[in-house]
């Protein structure tokens, strides 16, 4: 029986799963979000949620306990414990979001995308809907420019 079983597997040795989810941990911090499978995600977040936790708290003890959870990257706890953990003082939890994004067309697993929660993306703005008749009258008047500045220039 698998009663209070918290760990996934996800195919792989002990110590493998753990410097995966390092790693991945920092890309997150490094990147604010990252686009990995559903498994990898959900057993990314408890990590990263503890890491905020420790950024929170801001103590050297803390700061030394995230360097050993993400492989003695100084630059990810600087980033961590300077840039992230001050954005969710005020939130006492959640602080990770996990996107579904549909199946990868290879081996069709499950992709998500996981990010902080007060990560905002810009997106591009939407084209205007245009008929085919403004369209066209676009493409035919750079034409019509061309031919006047080629005449003027003779």
């Amino acid at each position: 029986m698998r009663h209070r079983v918290k760990t996934v597997k996800l195919g792989r040795t002990s110590q493998h799963r753990d410097l995966m989810l390092a790693n991945m941990a920092g890309s997150l911090i490094q990147h604010n979000r990252i686009k990995t499978t559903l498994a990898k995600a959900k057993a990314l977040r408890p990590i990263a949620e503890k890491l905020v936790t420790l950024g929170k708290k801001g103590n050297l003890h803390s700061r030394r306990l995230a360097l050993s959870k993400l492989i003695n990257n100084e630059d990810w706890v600087k980033k961590l414990f300077g840039d992230i953990a001050p954005r969710f003082k005020e939130r006492n939890g959640g602080y990770t979001r996990i996107l579904k994004l549909g199946h990868r067309y290879s081996d069709a697993s499950e992709m998500a995308l996981i990010e902080w929660v007060d990560n905002v993306v810009e997106a591009a703005p939407a084209p205007e809907a245009e008929t085919k008749a403004e369209e066209g009258k676009k493409k035919a008047a750079p034409k019509k420019k061309k031919a006047v500045a080629e005449a003027k220039a003779e």
